[in-house]
């Protein structure tokens, strides 16, 4: 593969993965419901995750470290390795798991349904899908395949919300006066915690050091995490817009994405219904794909192992969040319990994950002149705090106390 090529791969994976049914789902009801008002969420979430991946890019590249192989490093000598570790495993791979079935299910949104003996075969076909791919180890596919998809759902998604005909005045509002209008505050954490996730800062550190062997520098490797966030910003920025300009004010509430496809029917004709079912195909598949390798990643990598038991480990966690993904999806069962513990556990890993990150980015030991400087450090900072907002509301959110 040519330099050229290696320069972009490791920031795709992280658009990819943070775009997925669920991120499409809250931006709708977003804008079907709130009209332009959150835009600045989205805007927020984007600034928020260029953040912490920048952060992630140099420890990687800098440091040559996974974000597992960074909490080992600096744990496993104060007491607190066991509880870092269990806190990893349970948030990321059990969290992962539960999230996977949502990522086959999106994915066939839009898809005629076809099941047999109940079994809901769509959900096996794009799950086989996902497990080939992993199963083939060819890491540089799986980045092209995700770049491709990130494409794709960049296209229907701006497509769509160019033709729609937005009011430009409005989006600029929105984007740079934050509001949080009656009833909102729910989607306000739903828009900015399906954009800033704990699995895409193992994913990309790790993804990183794979590259990084390959040539990838840092100039380049943040080059590739800013384009792809941006992008993956754009993309949920016109989400929003679209559903904005198609269902605001309509005087029903919006519930779910399948109200969308109607409502563009006179711009789109018979294409509405396949230009959406296309992008919540493509956001499906690429979450299914990145879900299990980040998951595999953060086990591995928190789990002290020796070298020729480590592969062995990761082919089998990333099997396992697969086919627990698609025996829930197929099934058509809502893991329930799973997904109100992956909730609880993310809720507390994010804040400390940031946190985390922060300390390890000012450590000059491990990067250098290239640990964090004034602006980087207060940037982190106030990233904490709205994290730790954030999951302190889905702790509460997940127990029933809010």
């Amino acid at each position: 593969m040519s330099h050229s090529r290696q320069q972009f791969g490791p920031g795709a994976m992280v658009a990819a993965a943070f775009i997925g049914p669920g991120t499409v789902t809250t931006a709708t009801l977003a804008g079907g419901n709130f009209g332009f008002t959150l835009l600045w969420a989205v805007a927020f979430s984007v600034v928020a995750t260029l953040v912490l991946q920048e952060m992630t890019c140099r420890l990687g590249v800098i440091g040559k470290l996974g974000l597992g192989d960074a909490i080992v490093q600096k744990t496993q000598k104060n007491g607190v390795y066991i509880p870092a570790a269990a806190l990893v495993i349970c948030a990321i791979f059990i969290g992962n798991a539960a999230y996977e079935a949502g990522n086959i299910t999106g994915a066939a949104v839009g898809l005629p349904a076809v099941s047999v003996m109940g079994i809901n075969l769509w959900g096996v076909f794009i799950g086989l899908i996902a497990f080939a791919l992993l199963a083939s180890e060819r890491f540089h596919l799986i980045e092209r395949v995700l770049v491709g998809l990130v494409i794709c759902m960049a296209l229907v998604f701006a497509s769509t919300a160019i033709m729609v005909a937005p009011p430009v005045l409005d989006i600029i509002k929105g984007l740079i006066t934050p509001s949080i209008p009656e009833n909102g505050a729910l989607v306000v954490i739903g828009l900015i915690g399906t954009t800033v996730v704990p699995y895409n800062l193992f994913l990309h550190a790790s993804t990183l050091k794979r590259h990084v062997s390959q040539g990838m520098t840092l100039t380049e490797a943040q080059r590739d995490i800013t384009v792809s966030v941006i992008g993956g910003g754009l993309i949920t920025l016109c989400i929003v817009i679209t559903a904005a300009a198609a269902l605001y004010g309509s005087g029903s509430s919006v519930t779910s994405l399948n109200d969308l496809a109607p409502t563009l029917a006179p711009l789109l004709g018979d294409s509405s219904s396949l230009f959406l079912a296309a992008g919540f195909l493509a956001a499906g598949l690429s979450s299914a794909i990145t879900a299990p390798l980040a998951a595999g990643y953060a086990v591995t990598e928190i789990v002290k192992l020796r070298p020729e038991v480590k592969d062995r480990v990761f082919r089998w966690t990333w099997q396992s969040v697969i086919v627990i993904g698609v025996l829930f999806a197929s099934l058509s069962v809502k893991p329930l319990q799973l997904i109100l513990l992956a909730q609880i556990a993310n809720g507390a890993l994010l804040p400390i994950i940031a946190i985390f990150i922060l300390w390890v980015s000012n450590d000059k030991m491990l990067l250098g002149e290239r640990s964090n400087n004034a602006v980087q450090n207060l940037l982190g900072c106030l990233v904490v705090g709205i994290t730790l907002v954030l999951g302190s509301r889905s702790i509460l959110l997940a127990v029933g106390w809010l």
